[in-house]
């Protein structure tokens, strides 16, 4: 099979520098744009806890999802407590019509506390049903209708233990959970391979970084090997983060993940350019900086907690979601630039540029965003 490689010869084929130059401000202002308007966490964590009389639950929503239904300006304000004892009233109005738990004739959900929770950017309540839960527990969950990718992660306790774990979108808002049943494999994997692949396609950073590793191109068999080298790297740290062996703090991890960007961008350039010959080594920097952003990754999981009688399979099923959005971005990407080097190698080595340039930018925005605009929030 032949391979596209953009990289050989010089990638300065432009003879018009001014045009150049807006090219390469028009495509990295669109994914700084992308960045400036990515949500850190489009999800939200509800827990119930079915007890013999009674439904006790606690939901856990993002700073800017309750910012944004305020039409509060600085979602940080909400991780004050003074602040939200203030607007707790406004937040039961307006999450009444948006989280229904139980089943017919049972009583609306009673509002117990509210507290910040400043690690993660979030706030979180405490509710209870005061009533036994029904045979058939109904659930219907459409916090945020403003984000469409926004995420509802539930867990469902019974008996002391976790028996049900369900993932409910914009689209997909209601579950029912059987008395005295659990989840089984089928479902384990239901539930976690479309969240790896929704985190993957919803996260322009990661789709970023592996745009930034096929860029110059090469056979299917060296895409391969790097797509399979970042694999090996996230997985490790995802499964460790996971099973909480080891956990680094977003404020370190998700810099780190905007500067890895920013490396592999350059040393495209610097590659390209012919300044550093010698040696691929995107496939190394794949499985190192896959280590970091398997932690980004685990932040996931870590909030949605894990089936403890299934653990295996539920790091297996998320792995293989990341996996295969992994591989769609890299059949579509790897396409395009085919046939563009077909079409017209110097135009191919054009796109290698520009796009290595803007993503350069867009992760240094990024870089700069999480370190000293938002601390990495």
């Amino acid at each position: 099979m032949k391979p596209f490689c953009l990289h050989s010869g010089s990638v300065w084929p432009f003879s018009g520098w001014r045009r150049l130059l807006a090219v390469i401000a028009g495509v990295a202002a669109l994914f700084v744009s992308m960045a400036a308007a990515a949500h850190p966490a489009p999800f939200s964590y509800l827990d119930l806890r079915l007890q013999d009389r009674s439904i006790e639950g606690t939901l856990t929503v993002h700073a800017i999802d309750l910012a944004h239904e305020l039409r509060i300006d600085q979602p940080t304000t909400l991780l004050d407590q003074g602040v939200l004892d203030g607007q707790y009233g406004n937040i039961q109005r307006i999450l009444a019509g948006r989280l229904r738990i139980g089943g017919e004739g049972t009583p609306a959900l009673q509002w117990q506390s509210i507290t910040p929770v400043p690690q993660d950017q979030a706030v979180r309540l405490a509710f209870i049903v005061p009533a036994a839960p029904p045979p058939a527990l109904a659930l219907d969950a459409r916090l945020f209708p403003y984000d469409p990718q926004h995420q509802t992660f539930v867990n469902v306790y019974e008996g002391g233990g976790l028996v049900q774990q369900w993932i409910l979108s914009d689209r997909d808002t209601t579950r029912t959970h059987f008395a005295g049943t659990a989840a089984g494999a089928w479902e384990v994997l239901k539930t976690f391979v479309p969240s790896g692949i929704h985190h993957i396609l919803i996260g322009p950073d990661h789709i970023l970084f592996i745009i930034a590793l096929i860029l110059l191109g090469g056979t299917w068999r060296r895409l391969a090997l790097i797509v399979t080298a970042f694999t090996l790297g996230h997985s490790v740290t995802l499964s460790l983060a996971a099973l909480g062996l080891v956990m680094l703090p977003a404020a370190v991890i998700e810099p780190l993940i905007a500067l890895s960007i920013v490396v592999v961008a350059v040393d495209n350039l610097l590659r390209g350019n012919g300044e550093r010959p010698g040696r691929d080594l995107r496939a190394v920097m794949a499985f190192a900086f896959g280590l970091i952003h398997g932690f980004g990754f685990a932040y996931v999981l870590r909030e949605f907690g894990l089936p403890q009688g299934q653990l295996a399979l539920s790091l297996f099923g998320f792995n293989l979601g990341v996996e295969i959005g992994q591989v769609l971005i890299v059949l579509v990407v790897a396409a395009l630039l085919d046939q563009a080097r077909r079409r017209s190698p110097a135009r191919a080595r054009q796109i290698a540029t520009i796009g290595s340039l803007a993503v350069a930018v867009a992760g240094a925005y990024w870089f700069v965003d999480r370190v000293i605009l938002t601390g990495a929030g």
